[in-house]
């Protein structure tokens, strides 16, 4: 089992985020919580001791900004030998100089009990969609694209013509009604094609075979789809590969030295944790996963430092201009789809609002990773979290990220 997880704290002591950083590490009931907060504890992930570490790299770079580099090995050494090792896997680091608290626990490799690595590597998933919306946001800032122009107008023939206009906009905020991909969600069948290269048409054939959900603007639901049908909207107007656009416009100009858009390579760059999927009865390791299917929605590979450096230059508009980025913190005003729930999505990020402190970010999931970034808007808060989950989808969304939340909010 593993787990990690970052509180960086930007401001002077006695700030916001000083004090929640110092309650959310000050004593061994915050480091058990840490530790449960696992889906990768439960699960015996790697991913959580990488999301600690992650959290703590994310800390030192905040406290240095902008510099994007990697974090160096001896702090991150020395926040190992401080983690204390529990029974259940969880781990957590106290204070330190510069407000950042950094925790690790459990095993990255069940075969060989190895410790998960401090600076380890994770598939990032959904925290995908966040880098996808910028790629858009940037191009609508070149006049390339108007976001309030429906999508069938740059990709004609992609939507079934029976569907109604959908803006760009709508795709991004999930409020587009487009239906979501339709593949097997079985563990087995997962395992079966973990290697089965899909092309983002294939996939959404799968989805556009079926009607419109609801009319475009008046609701919102979660789908990949919208943003598998940005990725190919980023290619047509560079007339480049998605990936070459990420690495040029995003990866490079930041340092993220240590995120990458792997394409049809299953492999993670070392150092990682292991993650595994519980498949009739038994842990299947699937680490090395062909991501052709989630796409330009969900195939990004990141560390904690690396993420908390990208949402910090993005929450401070290096990344996309002050209109466009406004838009990414703005809620359409409706329900989502089907209940009475307000709408929590903006063109790329979502909100939620705990103890009374409002946070962007977005979270991520893909087989064996469950992830997080989050931030207060004036990034005096940020947190950044991965765990080793042995499911996908609301049931590897442990408990413990509930007690992160309500940690980082305190």
């Amino acid at each position: 089992m593993a787990g990690s997880g970052y509180l960086p704290d930007g401001g002077p002591a006695g700030s916001r985020k000083t004090r929640w950083h110092e309650k959310k590490s000050a004593g061994p009931r915050a480091r058990r919580d840490d530790g449960r907060r696992h889906p990768a504890v439960r699960d015996g992930r790697a991913g959580r001791v990488r999301r600690h570490t992650r959290v703590g790299v994310a800390a030192r770079r905040r406290r240095e900004d902008p510099a994007p580099a990697v974090e160096p090995r001896g702090p991150a050494s020395r926040d190992r030998r401080a983690a204390e090792r529990r029974r259940d896997g969880g781990a957590a680091a106290g204070p330190r100089p510069g407000g950042a608290w950094t925790g690790t626990s459990g095993t990255a490799d069940l075969s060989t009990g190895a410790p998960v690595p401090a600076d380890a590597h994770f598939r990032i998933g959904s925290i995908t969609k966040t880098f996808t919306a910028v790629l858009v946001m940037q191009l609508a800032a070149e006049h390339r694209v108007d976001l309030d122009t429906p999508v069938q107008r740059y990709l004609p023939g992609l939507l079934p013509a029976d569907y109604p206009p959908i803006t760009v906009a709508q795709l991004l905020n999930h409020t587009s009604g487009l239906p979501g991909v339709d593949l097997p969600n079985d563990p087995q069948w997962i395992v079966d094609h973990r290697y089965t290269v899909f092309t983002p048409e294939q996939v959404l054939a799968t989805a556009l075979r079926h009607p419109i959900v609801f009319t475009p603007g008046s609701a919102q639901q979660y789908t990949n789809t919208g943003y598998l049908v940005a990725g190919l909207l980023v290619e047509k107007l560079t007339g480049r590969p998605y990936a070459e656009v990420m690495r040029d416009r995003v990866i490079r100009p930041l340092g993220l030295r240590e995120t990458s858009v792997p394409g049809n390579d299953p492999d993670l760059p070392a150092p990682y944790a292991h993650g595994y999927l519980a498949v009739n009865g038994q842990l299947v390791d699937m680490t090395r996963m062909n991501q052709s299917i989630p796409w330009a929605a969900g195939e990004m590979i990141s560390t904690a430092g690396d993420l908390d450096t990208f949402l910090t230059a993005l929450f401070r508009g290096r990344l996309v201009p002050a209109p466009q980025l406004a838009r990414m913190f703005t809620v359409p005003s409706v329900k989502m789809f089907g209940s009475d729930q307000a709408a929590y999505y903006s063109q790329g990020l979502m909100t939620s609002t705990i103890n009374g402190v409002t946070v962007w970010g977005k979270t991520g999931t893909r087989y064996g990773y469950t992830n997080g970034v989050w931030a207060t808007r004036d990034l005096q808060r940020r947190a950044v979290y991965s765990i080793n989950s042995t499911s996908k989808g609301a049931e590897g969304q442990p408990a413990i990220v509930g007690k992160i939340a309500d940690a980082i909010t305190r």
